[in-house]
């Protein structure tokens, strides 16, 4: 069910908000509308802007606690907000010295690895990088070059040319190393590498040694700082660790006044006289409202309005839905679909009952009933997921149609069918011939579901005040009429009754069908909106007649789909007769018990994943697009946004 929502304005000085959020609106849950939005004919309004000052210490307040384990503590409640920023502050005092040597260390750390990293490649030159950097009469140059490149180097210009070439090191890509060159012709040789892509780098003034061992000594350097730096973090996660209980109190408190904070956002300021005012504006729960307005009753400095006729409202009324325990796990479906409009049936309950009826017929077994029963219930139990409510309760159905059936694992003979076997009741009809019980069944349940579909549209039109959808959709009072109708007549035929007579017929199928023809013009005659009917009357007459034909086959392919309940019983029943016979088990031998068992569970992950998918397929497009909308919006209290 959706629950029922009042919209509140609520006043105050300004001054006076924080008091009011902590005192009341913190006890109940809200939705709030943005002020100026809502009170767009007020005059003189304007937003409520001031800087959070809570956000800043709220972001070391995190910072802190996720230096430290906060799992399984418990904190003292009542800090006051002047103590909690009291903590927050001398903790940061605290850690402020650290901060700035291990950013010290960071930087320095950051730098050692960058000259790592542009040494690395040259590891392999066996020679003094200072001896090198202090040639006088030669240069040199160290860089990469691509293969390809370095391969036309060796091949046509190495042997021409006045230089060395010392590779270092080579990947699939390039070549590393150091070229060297007489002065007199550095621009002739700088020119020629040039032209092959060659990569210069420059390498620092700070390298000992050979290149492997200026590698191994800033390795050895970047280990220590890490250790240090390292060394820090341990220093601040004891500190913090030791006050761990204040700093979890501290931030849950400013998280709570940084939230309260935040309601001047959807707040309004008004002045009166020397005074200024602010106003919120929301949705609560019929019973939260009620129960605020008695809290406040006796508050001087605040005034909650309440209104009480929601259509005067612009926006919309939140959506909060309330079922059952045992039905709040279909929930998920509804909303994977849509939430329904305030003004809308909440489809949940009728979603759970035809859904696992629904599964039960198509997957009647009792003993993979009891496994997936089983399953879903721990599912549920240890990972409180929705979806394991759902099997369980899906699986608990299948047991009883597995009765019905008289199924076991898929042992047709174990235990006696309280209704019908499946594949052996058969059922002759006039004209059709002989068809299989479950296949007529099916499509007569699927006919029920459909008008059960109209008759709740009809009920959400009425609460819409929606003339059209009441009186001349095709899933309103005309539609019922001709579907109606039809069904019964189908029935009458089938049964070998009289059918009714042609101006009956007329009646019953002629008249709904030009009343859905024409639901647009009599709709806006109805309310008496001539202005706006069809101009081009040729134009709509022709979209009529198309829009007509599509619907009266879209009652036929919704009724015929429900074929599938069937269909889909059938088919478990004879994928397990093909289980049996695999296992040697069809005549009653002795059966291969490895080939059964596997082949209950291929059939129970296979086919119970695809009828469920097929289950909740008809009830989305045979059952909700009759009535359900879904466009509503989620009910969410501010203090969860």
């Amino acid at each position: 069910m959706i629950v029922k929502m009042k919209f509140l304005s609520i006043a105050g000085p300004k001054a006076d908000i924080d008091r009011v959020t902590e005192t009341y609106l913190s006890k109940y849950e809200i939705y709030l509308e943005n002020a100026l939005s809502e009170l767009k004919t007020v005059k003189s309004l304007k937003p409520y802007i001031e800087i959070n000052p809570y956000k800043e210490l709220l972001a070391k307040s995190k910072e802190f606690l996720s230096l430290i384990d906060t799992k399984n503590v418990t904190f003292p409640d009542n800090l006051s907000i002047e103590e909690s920023i009291s903590i927050i502050n001398s903790t940061d005092e605290l850690l402020r010295q650290m901060r700035t040597e291990k950013a010290k260390l960071e930087k320095q750390r950051d730098e050692l690895q960058a000259s790592l990293i542009k040494i690395q490649p040259f590891r392999e030159l066996r020679y003094d990088i200072e001896k090198i950097l202090d040639f006088n009469f030669i240069r040199f140059r160290f860089g990469k070059i691509a293969n390809e490149y370095y391969q036309k180097f060796e091949r046509y210009v190495y042997d021409d040319l006045n230089t060395i070439f010392y590779k270092c090191h080579s990947d699939e890509n390039y070549v590393w190393g150091v070229y060297f060159m007489p002065v007199g012709e550095k621009d002739k040789v700088d020119a020629v590498y040039a032209s092959l892509h060659f990569e210069r780098f420059f390498l620092p003034d700070e390298y000992t040694g050979t290149p492997e061992e200026a590698y191994t000594r800033l390795e050895e350097q970047i280990m220590e700082l890490s250790a240090d730096i390292t060394a820090i973090n341990m220093r601040a996660a004891n500190t913090l660790a030791s006050i761990k209980e204040k700093l979890l109190a501290a931030h849950k408190k400013l998280e709570t006044f940084a939230k309260n904070f935040d309601i001047r956002k959807m707040a309004a300021c008004t002045r009166d006289y020397h005074d200024v005012f602010y106003i919120l504006c929301g949705w609560m729960s019929e019973k939260d409202a009620l129960l605020l307005q008695k809290d406040v009753a006796h508050d001087d400095n605040l005034f909650v309005i309440m209104e009480d006729d929601v259509n005067n409202i612009p926006e919309k009324p939140p959506t909060k839905l309330k079922n059952p325990k045992l039905f709040r796990p279909f929930e998920s479906f509804i909303r994977m679909y849509g939430l329904p409009a305030y003004n809308e049936f909440d489809p949940t309950i009728f979603l759970a009952l035809s859904y696992i009826l629904i599964f039960g017929c198509m997957f009647g077994d009792v003993g993979q009933g009891l496994l997936l029963a089983a399953g879903g219930a721990l599912l549920y139990k240890f990972r409180k997921m929705d979806i394991g409510a759902i099997v369980s309760m899906a699986g608990l159905s299948s047991i009883l149609f597995g009765f019905l059936y008289g199924s076991f694992f898929g042992f047709e003979d174990v235990l006696p069918a309280l209704w019908m076997k499946p594949m052996e009741m058969l059922i002759t009809l006039p004209v059709l011939g002989s068809l299989n019980s479950i296949l007529v069944i099916t499509v007569a349940f699927g006919m029920a579901m459909i008008l059960i579909s109209m008759i709740i549209n009809i009920v959400n039109g009425i609460r819409q005040h929606n003339i059209e959808k009441v009186l001349f959709d095709q899933n309103g009072i005309s539609g019922l009429i001709f579907y109606g109708s039809a069904v019964a007549i189908i029935v009458l035929f089938m049964t070998g009754h009289a059918l009714p007579g042609g101006i009956l017929l007329g009646v019953l199928f002629l008249i709904p069908l030009l009343l859905i023809t024409f639901k647009e013009p009599l709709a806006l005659l109805v309310e008496k909106k001539t202005e706006h009917l069809p101009k081009d009357k040729a134009m709509f007459l022709t979209q009529a007649i198309f829009e007509l034909i599509e619907i009266v086959l879209s009652y036929m392919t919704n009724t015929i789909s429900f074929v599938r309940i069937g269909a889909f019983a059938l088919s478990h029943a004879g994928m397990m007769e093909a289980v049996m016979m695999l296992a040697g088990a069809e005549n009653g031998g002795s059966p291969n018990w490895i080939v059964i068992i596997l082949g209950n569970l291929f059939v129970m992950g296979m086919e119970g994943l695809i009828v469920g998918i097929h289950a909740l397929r008809l009830e989305y497009y045979e059952i909700f697009s009759r009535f359900f909308s879904g466009n509503g919006r989620e009910f969410k209290p501010y203090s969860n946004q």
